[in-house]
């Protein structure tokens, strides 16, 4: 698996993905606003065998990484490459100068919530009725010290060798 920066040319393909992924999803002017307006952001695509499989938004300002949009097609889930991405995206933020990651997850997706726990994240607030589509509460999560060398990811954090498990392209 590779993970690249995602182009408008990928566009068709990640809608389909937001489309199966989320009851809310993204349009496909929101992904052009961010690929084309936004200076904080950064969009990626995980590719199998040149496949996209995955994306993620995220912004870094200053020294805080915000996962905006991750997901995951469905014949891919539970193989890893979410964990990819978002070790990915640490490894990033990292490198920018970021020390906490900071995300909203709907409070009824606890398979993203147990994911996010895993890498670390824990809730700090909640965001009454932040979804639409059904109207829904937002768990904000944090991970704290981005930075250190030793987290594991598993126990809050996310090592240094598997930062490199995934080839950029």
């Amino acid at each position: 698996m590779t993970i690249t920066l995602l182009s408008h040319e990928d566009l068709d393909f990640i809608m389909h993905i937001e489309q199966t992924s989320f009851s809310a999803p993204w349009t496909r002017k929101m992904f052009c606003d961010e690929l084309d307006g936004n200076p904080f952001a950064s969009l990626l695509a995980a590719r199998n065998q040149g496949v996209i499989v995955g994306h993620v938004c995220f912004w870094v300002i200053f020294e805080e990484l915000h996962v905006m949009n991750l997901a995951v097609h469905v014949d891919h889930r539970r193989q890893g490459v979410a964990t990819a991405m978002m070790t990915h995206v640490i490894a990033l933020a990292h490198e920018q100068g970021a020390n906490v990651a900071m995300l909203e997850v709907r409070t009824s997706n606890t398979a993203a919530i147990a994911f996010y726990s895993r890498m670390g994240f824990g809730q700090i607030a909640t965001r009454r009725a932040y979804y639409s589509n059904p109207t829904e509460d937002a768990m904000i999560m944090r991970c704290v010290d981005l930075q250190s060398e030793n987290n594991d990811p598993l126990a809050g954090g996310v090592t240094r060798s598997r930062q490199h498990e995934v080839s950029p392209s």
